[in-house]
C-alpha cells in the first residue's frame, strides 16, 4: 500500500518540454489511468515515478518519502512494459522468480512466492513453459505476475495491453482489475485508449501537450468534461462554437450562428463570451417536427451506418456543419433514410458548454 504524491514534476528532452510542472496524488489502494495520445508526456511522467528517467525538476514522493533521486532498484515498484520485458531464455517459473532472486530471498520462499504468482494470474500449469510457448494474454500475465510478486508499493503498467487483439483487451481489462483490486496495490495505467480507462480507472487524468487537462472520475469526465479536448477525446462528440448570451448557477445560453442553445457549465463564464457547446451522439433523438423544450437543429440524414446495438446517423445541418447522433435500432425508423430532412434534439443537460 502506498500514497504517491507527484509534485511539480517538469521533463525536458532538448527544446522539447514534454511534462510541465505536474501535480497529482495518488492514494492508497487507487487505480489512476494517465490518458492521453502519443507524445502527451504520459509515459515520461510514468518512467520518471519508475526511476528510469530523470526529473528536471519537481519531487516525487511516496509515503511522505522522497524518492526522486533513488535509482530504479531502490524503489518499490512493479512495472509492466508494453512488449512485457519477458526474458526469452526463461521458463515461466524462472521469469517470475527473477526479481526474487536478486533480493535474496530463500529458496523455499521463492518457491512459494512463484506458485502464488501462477495461481494469482491463472497460470499454474505452464510454469515450465517459455514465452514463446505462451499466447500474447499469457506472456502479459506472466508480466504481471513478476511484478506482483514482489509486493511493490506501486504498479506501473505502461500500455500493457496495446499488443492483444480486441477480445484479449476486454478479457484482460477484467483481469487486471480483479487482481489490483484483491490485491488493494496502488496502481498507474498509461493508456491512449478511452474505453480501458473508462472501465478500469478509479481516477483519470487526461493528458495533453504536457499538462493534466483534467482529473477525475470516470463518471466526471464523460458528463462533464472541463475542455474541449477532454469531451472529444473522452467518447465522440458534436462541437458547435458560439457566444454566451446568458449565463447564470452553471446554466448559459448561447448563440451558434442562427441557433439559440440552452446548455450547463462548470466553469464560471461571461457574457459575450467565445465558448463551444458539446454534444454526445448518443444523446441526441431524431424527430419530424421541432420540440419546445429542448434543443434542436434541423438538417439531411446523409449517411447511415449499422453498428449492432444503434444506428449510426450523420446529417448535415441547415447551417452548413455537420452532426452524428447514435440510435438505439428500437429507437430508429426507416423514415430517417438517407435524404430525410428531420430535427436533431436534446435536453438542455446534455449540452456542455465549454470554455474556448
Amino acid at each position: 500500500m502506498a500514497k504517491l504524491e507527484i509534485v511539480d514534476v517538469h521533463k525536458s528532452f532538448g527544446k522539447n518540454h514534454v511534462v510541465k510542472g505536474i501535480n497529482l496524488t495518488v492514494d492508497d489502494g487507487e487505480f489512476l489511468c494517465l490518458l492521453g495520445p502519443s507524445g502527451c508526456g504520459k509515459t515520461t511522467l510514468l518512467r520518471m515515478i519508475a526511476g528510469l528517467t530523470e526529473t528536471d525538476e519537481g519531487s516525487i514522493i511516496i509515503n511522505s518519502k522522497d524518492i526522486t533521486d533513488l535509482p530504479p532498484d531502490k524503489r518499490s515498484n512493479g512495472m509492466v512494459f508494453q512488449n512485457y520485458a519477458l526474458f526469452p531464455h526463461m521458463t515461466v517459473e524462472q521469469n517470475i522468480a527473477y526479481g526474487l532472486k536478486r533480493h535474496g530471498l530463500p529458496k523455499a520462499e521463492i518457491k512459494e512466492k512463484v506458485q502464488a504468482g501462477l495461481e494469482m494470474v491463472r497460470l499454474e500449469n505452464l510454469g515450465k513453459r517459455y514465452p514463446k510457448e505462451l499466447s500474447g494474454g499469457q506472456q502479459q500475465r506472466v508480466a504481471l505476475a513478476r511484478a506482483l510478486v514482489m509486493n511493490p508499493d506501486l504498479l506501473l503498467l505502461d500500455e500493457p495491453l496495446s499488443n492483444l487483439d480486441a477480445k484479449l483487451r476486454k478479457e484482460m481489462r477484467l483481469e487486471i482489475r480483479n487482481i489490483q483490486k484483491k490485491l488493494n496495490v496502488t496502481t498507474i495505467f498509461v493508456t491512449h485508449d478511452q474505453e480501458e480507462a473508462l472501465t478500469m480507472a478509479d481516477t483519470i487524468a487526461i493528458m495533453n501537450g504536457g499538462v493534466v487537462e483534467q482529473l477525475g472520475t470516470p463518471l466526471e469526465m464523460y458528463e462533464h468534461p472541463k475542455t474541449q479536448f477532454v469531451a472529444a477525446f473522452i467518447g465522440g462528440t458534436n462541437l458547435m462554437e458560439g457566444e454566451v448570451k446568458e449565463y447564470a448557477e452553471n446554466r448559459a445560453v448561447v448563440q451558434c450562428g442562427d441557433t439559440t442553445l440552452h446548455g450547463i457549465s462548470i466553469e464560471d463564464l461571461a457574457v459575450g463570451q467565445k465558448v463551444i457547446a458539446s454534444q454526445r451522439p448518443e444523446r441526441l433523438r431524431l424527430q419530424m417536427e421541432p420540440p419546445e423544450d429542448r434543443n434542436f437543429l434541423h438538417g439531411t440524414v446523409t449517411t447511415r451506418v449499422y453498428l449492432g446495438a444503434s444506428i449510426r446517423f450523420v446529417l448535415t445541418m441547415d447551417n452548413g456543419s455537420t452532426m452524428i447522433a447514435d440510435l438505439p435500432i428500437s429507437d430508429t425508423s426507416e423514415e430517417y433514410a438517407v435524404g430525410t430532412g428531420c430535427y436533431a434534439v436534446w435536453e438542455y443537460d446534455d449540452c456542455h458548454i465549454l470554455e474556448e
